[in-house]
């Protein structure tokens, strides 16, 4: 349905009206603006971005130690591997440059407008259009116009969960006269050395902060609620010899990247299975660092050991975290918060400690999808209204009563124990597909309005909590940003990748949406085709390792198979669209 030429960017002249507005410029929105162009062969879009770059999470988060807990190779787009990574999990400020670089190799700066923050969604029934209401948040940017509103034919959310600090909610917060900052906030300006810190928060992100500031301050005190199952990660640097040979041999490249994901989707048997033999490992592994660690301290093991399955709060995944806390100048605080003070803290039945720098490691607020935006889809429904109970959506990526809007990374979509990557590759496959639809009626000079049937939006939902109630996630004995108050599990998948991907491969016209508009050839023509298979990207494993291992030992040929590969890759195929 797509058009020969690629309609233009937005100009100057068509500065408040396009074709597609994404909101988002992290990893989603990159993905969904270059499916646009390749899928759609469109350009009429805007990319809407709050922060100064491209990058998103890892724009926002650069803390000390900031990086990611899966392998390189894998947490990266199938379309744009990158064979340089310098180490088996990379930090930050690389994943940073390797985002960077795919939004310059695809040319989406041009479409990109940083320091624009969305305030409001709202749908117009009568135009079928959406009108995006921005305010422009850099000083300079914003003496040009300080707000505006787009109109846009179809919408993106690609904000996705983890945008919005969440800020603990404890007596005296503002009281602190010392430095406060939050773990996605990081001022590289404060100088740590020698501070007395005190760390609020022992998640994922406090797991990998404090093994880098024990180093320099003079004493940190880890404030943990809940101990978590701790599993080494082997993190290493990668060689030059193997950066080469991913380089020129993409077929071994390719090959350890479906290693990796089937390792990776093997573990999804500690949450769907509790009671499974990686579940045990998991608890073997943390046992075994405590015991390492804290050889004659066996109540420190006691406060460090976890009482409920692994995978109900998020598994961390370090080889410092456990040693960071045994040193000298480090200590664990287990005792409920009471207040912070202007010096420091003070815990229910001790003294108050004093401290220089008290750093926020409390997460996002993660089951309140798209906060703070205000979205009003058809009918005046807000999408606060819909998700009154706990935010759902159908396969985690459409809403009820919000016509031609989708989600990347939205509600029952996070993983926990694979890259989320491979979800929002499925996901902006799958957005593009109706994206296509009304950019058709578009071109026709209509207009076209898809919509989910609220039946099964409910049915969907009803069958994923169903199998989500049985899982690791689901264990009472412990809370977690996976879930509401209620206990409703809002934001995570309830099988592996593959099974998602097997969901999302095609488009059901019929069977899942209400088409409505008056571009009346293009309901015609998808109500008659009621469906459109898109397929997916097979990465897992397909073929032995052996006959790959050979490769290394021809490694002496590397010119002349490199250029080969880059030239012929087609013929030496790693990624397969079914």
């Amino acid at each position: 349905m797509a058009g020969d030429k690629p309609w233009p960017q937005v100009t100057n002249a068509d500065y408040t009206k396009a074709a597609v507005v994404i909101i988002g410029g992290g990893v989603s929105g990159i993905c969904t603006a270059i499916d646009l162009i390749k899928r759609n062969n469109c350009r009429n879009f805007i990319i809407l971005e709050k922060s100064a770059s491209f990058g998103g999470t890892w724009y926002d988060n650069k803390y000390p130690g900031c990086c990611c807990d899966v392998w390189s190779l894998l947490y990266s787009f199938s379309f744009e591997q990158n064979a340089d990574w310098s180490r088996e999990y990379s930090g930050q400020e690389e994943i940073l440059e390797y985002l960077r670089g795919v939004a310059q190799k695809y040319d989406l700066y041009r479409h990109v407008r940083f320091n624009s923050e969305v305030k409001a969604c709202r749908w117009d029934e009568g135009s079928k259009k959406w009108e995006v209401h921005v305010q422009v948040n850099g000083g300079k940017d914003a003496e040009f116009s300080p707000g505006y509103t787009i109109e846009s034919d179809f919408l993106v959310s690609a904000v996705g969960q983890l945008n919005y600090p969440r800020y603990p909610e404890i007596a005296g917060l503002d009281n602190f006269k010392g430095k406060m900052m939050h773990s996605a906030r990081w001022d590289w300006s404060y100088d740590l050395k020698g501070k007395r810190i005190g760390i609020i928060g022992n998640g994922a992100t406090a797991a990998q902060i404090i093994p880098e500031v024990v180093k320099v301050a003079s004493h940190v005190t880890v404030f943990q609620r809940t101990p978590n199952w701790v599993v080494t990660r082997g993190d290493a640097p990668v060689s030059a010899f193997w950066r080469a040979a991913y380089r020129y041999l993409p077929p071994l490249r390719w090959r350890r990247r479906a290693g990796m994901m089937d390792f990776r989707e093997a573990w999804w048997d500690i949450v769907g299975r509790p009671d499974s033999e990686y579940s045990a490992m998991a608890k073997q592994m943390t046992e075994a660092q405590l015991l390492a660690a804290f050889p004659d301290d066996p109540a420190m093991r006691e406060k460090l050991m976890p009482n409920y399955d692994p995978g109900c709060k998020r598994i961390i995944l370090s080889d410092d975290y456990i040693p960071a806390l045994a040193r000298s100048n480090c200590s664990l605080e287990t005792r409920k918060i009471e207040r912070i003070t202007e010096k420091g803290i003070k815990v229910e039945g001790g003294d108050e400690e004093e401290f220089d720098l008290i750093v926020l490691a409390t997460g996002f607020r993660t089951v309140e999808f798209m906060h703070p935006i205000v979205v009003t889809g058809a009918g005046g429904r807000s999408l606060k209204d819909i998700w009154q109970g706990g935010a759902r959506a159908l396969y985690g990526t459409v809403v009820e009563d919000m016509p031609n809007f989708g989600m990347l990374y939205g509600p029952n979509t996070n993983l926990g124990h694979n890259s989320i990557i491979l979800m929002i590759e499925a996901q902006s496959r799958y957005i593009n597909a109706m994206i296509g639809a009304v950019l058709a009626a578009r071109r026709r000079g209509g207009s076209l309005a898809v919509s989910p049937r609220r039946e099964r939006v409910e049915v969907f939902n009803a069958e994923l909590q169903k199998d989500l109630a049985n899982s690791a996630f689901a264990d009472p004995r412990c809370n977690s940003w996976y879930k509401t108050r209620e206990g409703r599990i809002t934001n995570n998948w309830s099988s592996t990748v593959v099974e998602y991907q097997k969901v999302l491969d095609r488009v059901r016209w019929v069977e899942d949406y209400e088409i409505g508009g008056d571009a009346e050839e293009v309901v015609r023509a998808l109500k008659r085709k009621k469906e459109s298979r898109l397929g997916r990207v097979v990465e897992e494993s397909r073929i032995p390792s052996a006959g790959l291992v050979t490769a290394v030992g021809v490694l002496g040929t590397v010119a002349a198979v490199g250029g080969f590969v880059a030239n012929r890759h087609e013929v030496l195929f790693g990624l397969r669209v079914h």
